[in-house]
């Protein structure tokens, strides 16, 4: 019976040691991201047979809620809500041996133990240790910053024009900003509503050219630049919006503000861990996408690359993740 007692000990003991085993495994690498950036990212590592942790809120990024895109390369059009779905299809495609997805998931920091040795720490409490990360958050959107904006969102002031646009069909409706995606909303809502006048801050649009000669031809179509945000207007949903251009405020009726004034990065949790630039974006070395923290690579929209698109978060993260592989395997 000792014998047998001792057997059953030690059986007991490497049970233990192998549930151990599982549950603090050190993964190659932390993909923190599930827009186009952190699906290519994942599916790199998998054929590249990295084991992976793909840790997501949702898949999609920022484009989910575009009603149709026509510059994904290789397809003529396809809505956000599409290429989130085949987004993540394409990553689950690589689940297994290699990869491991957790989507429904805050990360709310990286802590660093040593020089490619790293723990993610989510909102729900879990841990992950990996020898590498890749951030891929992207950014979220800019808000209105006027008088009583906070107090109409969701009752007049909005930003997502592909999700409340057919709300406001045959009213007058505002846009704010002046660049592609302020053009891009001012070209959906014109297709429904009444009519669009699109304020802009600055004298410059930023919007491609051929858009905007596009979308100003339109003759229910007004655009004011130098244009100071005030006020917006309304008793329980907006009825107007108050501004100064040129010097001279004057307030306009309108049932809807539709706001697109640029992203704020997704970056929070890294601090302070990683230094970010003045706008919270992430520096990287344009050449490998490595960040200033060895070990931590960054791609997409919550960087400071010059020029922010699908496509580009996509490719940028594939560029990390040739760069990974090299380095990671360097560290033997």
């Amino acid at each position: 019976m000792p014998h047998l007692r001792h057997g059953v000990d030690a059986a007991f003991v490497f049970l233990g040691s192998m549930l151990y085993a599982t549950c603090y495994m050190t993964y190659d690498l932390i993909i923190i991201g599930g827009g186009p950036a952190g699906a290519a990212g994942a599916v790199y590592a998998a054929r590249k047979r990295l084991k992976t942790l793909l840790i997501t809120s949702e898949f999609g990024g920022q484009s989910v809620v575009s009603d149709n895109i026509e510059n994904w390369i290789g397809t003529k059009d396809i809505s956000g809500a599409d290429l989130a779905k085949n987004l993540k299809e394409h990553a689950y495609k690589f689940k297994g041996d290699s990869l491991d997805i957790q989507e429904g998931m805050f990360v709310n920091g990286i802590t660093k133990n040593a020089d490619f040795n790293f723990t993610v720490s989510t909102m729900t409490g879990e841990k992950y240790d990996s020898r590498g990360v890749l951030v891929v958050t992207g950014s979220g959107r800019r808000k209105l910053e006027a008088e009583n904006a906070d107090t109409f969102e969701n009752k007049g002031v909005t930003y997502c024009a592909s999700c409340d646009g057919p709300i406001f069909a045959d009213m007058d409706v505002a846009v704010i900003g002046g660049g592609n995606a302020a053009f891009e909303t001012a070209a959906q809502l014109l297709a429904y509503c009444k009519s669009v006048i699109l304020l802009h801050r600055s004298a410059d649009f930023k919007a491609d050219a051929v858009t905007v000669e596009k979308v100003l031809a339109n003759p229910k179509m007004t655009a004011l630049r130098n244009v100071t945000i005030n006020r917006v207007e309304g008793e329980k949903f907006v009825n107007g919006i108050t501004f100064t251009v040129d010097g001279e405020k004057k307030t306009i009726p309108v049932s809807g503000i539709f706001v697109e004034i640029g992203q704020i990065p997704n970056t929070d949790f890294l601090s302070p861990l990683i230094t970010l630039d003045t706008n919270k974006k992430v520096p990287v070395d344009p050449m490998t996408q490595k960040t200033s923290v060895p070990g931590i690579w960054a791609a997409g929209d919550c960087t400071n690359g010059l020029y922010h698109q699908n496509n580009i978060a996509a490719g940028d993260a594939v560029k990390a993740l040739e760069d990974i592989y090299i380095t990671l395997h360097k560290q033997g």
